[in-house]
């Protein structure tokens, strides 16, 4: 198939949209009319990981981590990242990253963390908020239901486990038709009063655009009257780090084998225990430290996360448990996690896992 295919099916998943400012998430080097073969899935793309994908006979890295954060001025090979990306178009071989689009939505990198460690009805812990519009639109009576469906089919009306949501008012709009117009309904010079239904749908604003074209379509008049509202609604399945229960409590101590086990991690940095059963859990993969608060009053007694510094562990303040599992091991299942939802809907695409540990931290023990 095409890169296009695939990387619009990873977009659907974790839409570019939801990524955060700082990042390069995307297609970094590729056509994305060129056809491909066999993907390689990493967490970083290295050196080895392109050495890895040309023997292997991959044809794209799709990685969790971008290769390019920021703009690069000069392809002269003196660093690993223009190694990378000389060698990658030397051998044709694109790159891809998915980074804080998945960490931000739910099914995302945090929430395999919760998966692995069996947390029930677990949640985004810090849903995003401005993400949402709405729209209210004044449909004649004559065309309320293709109107309606147009919305649904161009994604409006969705809300969290529903869809095809929306709220419908009876009423009557009044106009007159000028010198030039074209009137579906009423004669020029002539007020005009038609039974019209004002149809109200809500929408993550990235869809604005397709959701007008769906509704400039399907509307007959030639004046299509509507009214947009920003909303400051959360988006509750859009945000960082995930929230949920454990299915029987256990002991400070327990758990926190526990999760070396379950986690494969060799050492945990933990704040002080506090002599107290751990049943509700927030996680977030990678660098989370500024969930903390959230933590709190979502009332988890741990919080897993990674990269905290010295004087961070203070923040716990005898409220709760921080434990800092390391970046790489918070987010090592990324990599299962992309395999499962590429597999799930290309199932006669090879899709591999590098052999390759690309962890640059290692543990005397």
């Amino acid at each position: 198939m095409k890169i296009r295919e695939l990387i619009q099916y990873l977009e659907h998943i974790a839409p570019l949209a939801y990524q955060e400012s700082y990042d390069n998430s995307g297609l970094i080097v590729g056509n994305p009319d060129d056809e491909i073969q066999q993907a390689l899935i990493a967490l970083d793309c290295t050196e080895e990981i392109v050495d890895e994908a040309i023997q292997k006979g991959c044809d794209i890295i799709i990685a969790h981590h971008p290769i390019v954060f920021s703009g690069l001025k000069k392809l002269n090979g003196k660093n690993y990242v223009e190694r990378v990306v000389i060698k990658a178009i030397r051998h044709q071989i694109a790159l891809y990253a998915i980074h804080t689009n998945l960490d931000n939505v739910l099914g995302g990198v945090s929430s395999k963390i919760a998966e692995k460690l069996g947390l029930e009805s677990h949640a985004v812990l810090r849903p995003k908020r401005n993400l949402l519009k709405k729209l209210a639109v004044f449909v004649p009576r004559t065309h309320v239901e293709a109107v309606r469906e147009a919305l649904f089919e161009a994604g409006a009306g969705a809300i969290g486990d529903y869809d095809e949501c929306s709220y419908n008012t009876l009423g009557y709009g009044t106009f007159r038709p000028l010198d030039g117009a074209n009137p579906t309904i009423g004669k020029v010079d002539e007020q005009e009063r038609v039974e019209e239904t004002k149809i109200e749908v809500i929408y993550p604003e990235r869809l604005e655009r397709s959701i007008l074209v769906a509704m400039y379509a399907a509307h007959p008049y030639e004046e299509v009257a509507h009214d947009i509202f920003k909303l400051e609604n959360t988006l509750q399945t859009v945000g960082s780090g995930a929230i949920g229960n454990l299915p029987n409590p256990m002991r400070e101590a327990e758990f926190l084998g526990y999760v070396k086990d379950r986690l494969n991690v060799q050492v945990i940095r933990h704040t002080k225990l506090l002599k107290k059963s751990i049943s509700r859990v927030a996680v977030c993969g990678g660098a989370g430290g500024f969930l903390l608060d959230d933590a709190k009053r979502s009332g988890a007694d741990i919080f897993i996360s990674a990269d905290y510094k010295y004087h961070e562990f203070f923040d716990a303040e005898d409220d709760i448990v921080i434990a800092d599992i390391g970046h790489f091991e918070s987010e090592q299942f990324t990599q299962e996690l992309l395999l499962e939802i590429i597999q799930k809907k290309f199932v006669n695409f090879a899709v591999l896992l590098t052999g390759i540990e690309t962890n640059p931290i290692k543990y005397y023990v």
